[in-house]
Parts: structure tokens; C-alpha cells; sequence
């Protein structure tokens, strides 16, 4: 309310694509993107669980072993259920 408020062409004008917007800001997405995301940050995630494991291997033994293959086992098992679902198809 206090500042001074003076626009001009060069103010308004679009900086970060170039071009003037050709649709509204607010539309929808298709699922598909969201459903893409999430899996990514699903198996982004069980990289960062793979290297501290794989760095204390040999301490934790067997017990760590078959608990990080249980965990990589219903990580495959849900990805083998989204691929057949057809989740990761682009029509």
C-alpha cells in the first residue's frame, strides 16, 4: 500500500518463457504425471535405503540381508503390480 506502484511494458511482459501465455495457469494435469512422480520418488527412495546398506554389509549379516531383500522384494512386487496395470503406459 505504501510502495510505489508504476508498471510498464518491460515490468508486465513475460520473463521466464519468452512468449505470452497461451492457456490458463490453472488447468489440469493428466494423472499419469502425478503417478510418474510418485514412482520416482518411490524408487529414488530405495537407492538411499541401498547405499547405507550396502556400506554396513558385513556387520549386520545375514539378518540385514534378508531384510533388505524382503524390502526389495515388495518394492518389485509392487512394480510388477503398477506395470501391470498399465500405470507406466503412455496411450
Amino acid at each position: 500500500m505504501v510502495s510505489p506502484n508504476k508498471p510498464d511494458s518491460a515490468k508486465n511482459s513475460p520473463y521466464e518463457c519468452g512468449f505470452e501465455a497461451f492457456e490458463d495457469a490453472r488447468m489440469k494435469f493428466d494423472v499419469r504425471y502425478y503417478l510418474v512422480a510418485i514412482l520416482f520418488i518411490l524408487f529414488d527412495l530405495e537407492i538411499a535405503f541401498l547405499f547405507p546398506w550396502a556400506v554396513v554389509l558385513k556387520e549386520i549379516g545375514l539378518f540385514g540381508f534378508v531384510a533388505m531383500m524382503v524390502f526389495l522384494g515388495v518394492l518389485v512386487i509392487g512394480f510388477i503390480y503398477e506395470w501391470m496395470k498399465g500405470a507406466l503406459e503412455w496411450d
